[in-house]
């Protein structure tokens, strides 16, 4: 998949607009994704969450303390993908 996140905004609630590099857009709501402990615990606080950039080396989603998601994982939520595997097949 590999597919980089282009655009984040902030929406109601705990929820994100994203649109990745070929197109893929919608909104994702975070509390059906992660739990708001460790380093996401900060996001609970609205301020905080409306900080969220792209990174455009990583082409991930992230905030001022860390805390980032795989864009895969986005991704995948919101095209309806399987995340690919990279195992190596046994022969």
């Amino acid at each position: 998949m590999l597919t980089d996140v282009v655009e984040v905004r902030p929406m109601d609630g705990y929820q994100l607009y994203l649109r990745f590099e070929d197109g893929v857009e919608g909104v994702i709501d975070l509390e059906e994704l992660i739990p708001f402990e460790g380093v996401f615990a900060a996001l609970r606080q609205r301020s905080f969450f409306e900080q969220v950039r792209v990174n455009s080396e990583l082409g991930a989603i992230c905030w001022p303390n860390g805390a980032d998601l795989d864009p895969d994982v986005l991704y995948a939520r919101l095209s309806g993908r399987p995340i690919p595997s990279f195992e190596a097949k046994k022969t």
